[in-house]
């Protein structure tokens, strides 16, 4: 009767099925794979032991640092701590990434921190972080680490992806500054694209509200001051900043992209199986990348690093400017003083803009500002030429 009992029991309520459970280990890092994110990969290791030995295996990994902090300072940070909480109430007020760098080049650009520089002060305004680096990935305590240490743990990466929280330029309301560098052991290339203001295309509710005399007056759209475009750069770009500012827009980007390009020498020692490596940031501002040969040549020279500051040294440079006063894209959007910027190491040899090389210099960008390059590269092309720092 007992029996019978415990057989309509199990019908009726039958057993919990896990359908994971089902899956084959191939199946399971497909999913993972898809979900990337450290931090949640991190919460998957926690829900059984066979997600917690598949987890490692991953090879398409995205670390989202919430701030930005130096292995250095995390080993340091508990010896440290109560100098810490007066520095971090001393720097509150300023933005972690929009102060990073400073540097006196030329006169040229306000002084300047290194990245790994201001990461002390960073990692103290902090208040959590994933806790998927420690050894076991148990989720145990709020710590601060650094992408290193949150890789740690993977031993198959790939493609890695590294969004810092902002960029760290900082730049005049309304302008435009993105930039793209591509790093072997030292710099390969760098593009460069900025405008001293942006216009987004006009709706019909603003077109009827300035017809009616409601709207506000937009200046000239161009930093020539109403000259007459003809493919050359008017003579007021040289006496109204305009040049200066340019200079300080492709130097602070050349900075920002070896300050991340030497932080990032620990990974890459680390995941000998990485192929594809992007250090970027949540506003666009600038995106630093490395392939497979570019990995590998990085392991395989010494890194050049600059004796000022902990950053990759910048080699000797061609470059490549374009200028347009007034640029209006087909969506409708227009770019004041549109500037491009092309560079490469001069001991490398030229490449062309465009034609059999491919438009290498619009293929930096995504639309609409890969058409805003490709229509810069058509005008007059002037040649600059920069020592290394």
């Amino acid at each position: 009767m007992g029996s019978s009992k415990s057989d309509l029991r199990s019908t009726i309520y039958p057993e919990p099925v896990d359908h994971f459970d089902q899956l084959p280990d191939p199946v399971l890092l497909l999913i993972f794979n898809k979900i990337g994110d450290v931090k949640t990969l991190g919460r998957c290791c926690g829900v059984c032991s066979r997600f917690h030995s598949l987890v490692p295996q991953v090879d398409n990994v995205v670390v989202r640092v919430d701030c930005v902090i130096s292995d250095d300072d995390d080993a340091s940070s508990s010896s440290s701590s109560s100098s810490s909480s007066s520095a971090a109430s001393s720097d509150k007020s300023r933005h972690p990434i929009s102060s990073l760098f400073r540097l006196v080049f030329l006169g040229l650009v306000k002084p300047f921190q290194s990245l790994t520089q201001l990461i002390s002060i960073s990692s103290r305004r902090c208040t959590a972080s994933s806790s998927l680096v420690d050894d076991d990935f148990e989720q145990n305590s709020v710590t601060h680490h650094s992408p290193t240490q949150v890789l740690k743990n993977f031993d198959e990466i790939k493609l890695l992806r590294i969004e810092l929280p902002s960029g760290e330029l900082g730049i005049d309301e309304g302008a435009l500054l993105k930039w793209r560098a591509d790093f072997g052991s030292t710099l390969d290339n760098c593009v460069i694209l900025g405008a001293s203001s942006v216009i987004q295309p006009v709706s019909i509710g603003d077109l009827v509200e300035e017809q009616c005399g409601i709207g506000s007056n937009s200046n000239s759209l161009g930093d020539g001051n109403g000259e007459t475009d003809n493919g050359s750069i008017p003579e007021s770009f040289y006496t109204n900043g305009g040049l200066k500012l340019r200079v300080v827009w492709t130097i602070s980007s050349l900075i920002a992209a070896s300050a991340r390009h030497y932080l990032l020498q620990p990974i890459i020692a680390e995941h000998k199986k990485l192929e594809s490596l992007v250090l970027t940031d949540v506003d666009g501002q600038g995106v630093l990348c490395m392939n497979r040969e570019q990995l590998e040549e990085l392991r395989m020279k010494p890194l050049s690093a600059s004796s000022a500051s902990k950053r990759t040294m910048v080699p000797a440079l061609n470059m490549r400017l374009w200028y347009a006063p007034h640029l209006e894209l087909p969506d409708g959007t227009v770019l004041k003083g549109a500037t491009l910027v092309a560079i490469r190491p001069s001991e490398q040899p030229k490449k062309e803009v465009v034609g059999p090389d491919g438009n290498w210099v619009a293929a930096a960008f995504e639309e609409p500002y890969g058409t805003a390059a490709r229509m810069l590269v058509k005008r007059r092309t002037y040649c600059l030429e920069m020592n290394s720092f």
